[in-house]
């Protein structure tokens, strides 16, 4: 089977629907059809080289073609890319505009972003109960998730590939081992903690073991691309299972003494749903360092800014300011003082690397404008050699 421009439109019947080609993707890929080029989706990636599914079928394909230094454009699960149709090795010789990503800072030192998975609907965030919550790293998780958008701008576009503006992925928790909590109402009020720092995020409480509110997950992620995060243990690849209907994805025990896992799953993978849609199960998550993430923090925290806006100076911070309304609220309990703690910790966390990205990108950019400055002046010198 070979590919054909006249085959780039999408129809229920062709070979990457099942994988979330549509209309817009096809109008995208077009110029590159005419260059003989395959559309494809990456199902995984690992040490350079990416499985991506195309008409033709899954193939393995270099990424080393797509920028390989800028971290934000290394080819990730849920990319879609245009590669070779022959040729040894197979490349990626492109990336299509990203609709949205979810990005966190690298666990090093450096300023710099790692995409964990593209082009997704659904951000499902696990959450074991077989621990106690750790609401502050939810809010962390949450502010990632609602940041989410416009994942073409970084790729350097404007806008998605439908060309209406960015696209945006809905985020929702899911409260993962349900059958280690058997009082409906302890159970309930874990529910209640999480949806009061959730604002307008759906809360589920699932179990593998037993089925509760697996058909109400399965309907969720059954149109678009969802992708599973969480920390190791958080039973995202048993759940990987569950709705795939067999054991794809290796699974182990978690720890007794923390609820914490081996990491069973190495690569992002990404599956298709028998029932429908598109399912990215990744790692467990140690570290999720923010990244551009203020909107974000924004919107998890968003009676703090409603309550802002009340403060007597524009410019409150919220620390012993007469008028404050934030503080007010802390006082008379209606603001938990945890919540003011997150707030400002996720916002002096997210400036920082702001600030870091900020220096970096100067210090690239005199880089550049210094090498080009000697190369005008090598060819400057070239040219008087010349006319001498």
């Amino acid at each position: 089977m070979s590919f054909s421009l006249s085959q780039a439109s999408s129809t229920p019947s062709h070979p990457l629907a099942p994988y979330g080609w549509d209309d817009a993707w096809a109008d995208i890929f077009a110029p590159y059809a005419e260059q003989g080029l395959l559309p494809g989706r990456v199902v995984r990636v690992d040490r350079g080289r990416c499985d991506v599914v195309t008409p033709d079928g899954t193939l393995q394909a270099d990424t080393a073609f797509v920028v390989p230094r800028d971290p934000m454009r290394i080819v990730c699960t849920g990319d879609w890319v245009a590669v070779d149709p022959d040729g040894d090795p197979r490349f990626v010789r492109t990336l299509l505009p990203r609709r949205t990503a979810f990005v966190r800072s690298t666990s090093s030192q450096r300023s710099e972003g790692q995409v964990l998975a593209t082009n997704i609907d659904h951000i499902v965030i696990c959450v074991s109960l077989a621990v106690e919550l750790d609401l502050g790293r939810l809010e962390r998780f949450l502010a990632l998730a609602m940041s989410s958008t416009d994942g073409a701008a970084l790729l350097g576009d404007g806008a998605g590939p439908t060309g209406h503006g960015a696209a945006e992925a809905h985020p929702l928790v899911l409260l993962t081992k349900a059958d280690l909590v058997p009082d409906v109402t302890t159970l309930s009020h874990l529910v209640e903690d999480v949806e009061r720092i959730a604002p307008g995020v759906q809360v589920l409480p699932v179990s593998s073991a037993t089925g509760e509110g697996i058909d109400v997950f399965r309907a969720v992620v059954g149109g678009g691309t969802s992708v599973l995060l969480g920390t190791s243990g958080a039973g995202k690849s048993t759940l990987a299972n569950t709705l795939l209907g067999e054991d794809v994805m290796d699974v182990r025990a978690a720890r007794d003494v923390d609820g914490k896992g081996r990491h069973t799953t190495t690569t992002r993978n990404l599956l298709v749903l028998p029932e429908g849609g598109v399912l990215i199960d990744t790692p467990g998550l140690r570290g999720v360092g923010l990244w551009d993430a203020e909107a974000g923090v924004g919107q998890v925290f968003s009676e703090i800014e409603d309550l802002a806006r009340q403060c007597r100076f524009h410019d409150c911070a919220h620390v012993a300011e007469p008028g404050c309304a934030v503080l007010g609220a802390v006082e008379d309990g209606s603001l938990p003082e945890r919540r003011l703690d997150s707030y400002r910790k996720l916002l002096r966390e997210n400036h920082r690397i702001a600030a870091k990205t900020d220096a970096r990108l100067r210090s690239e950019n005199l880089r550049e404008w210094k090498r080009r400055g000697a190369e005008g002046k090598a060819a400057m010198e070239m040219k008087r050699g010349r006319l001498r």
